[in-house]
């Protein structure tokens, strides 16, 4: 996994996010499932590291 996907992911909450906030209510469902895909994303780059600071470590 690349940082580049976590970006790309939060340059699409931004986007949905403002259209929401200018009153596009299906906007809105689309930034909930962006912030979801960034948890996923995070999580698995915060495993990434971990198992490599496990390798170097050992």
């Amino acid at each position: 996994m690349s940082i580049q996907k976590l970006l790309n992911e939060v340059e699409t909450l931004k986007a949905e996010y403002e259209k929401f906030e200018r009153g596009n209510k299906a906007a809105g469902t689309r930034a909930r499932k962006s912030l979801q895909n960034i948890k996923a994303l995070a999580q698995e780059l915060r495993s990434e590291i971990q198992a490599k600071k496990s390798e170097e470590a050992a």
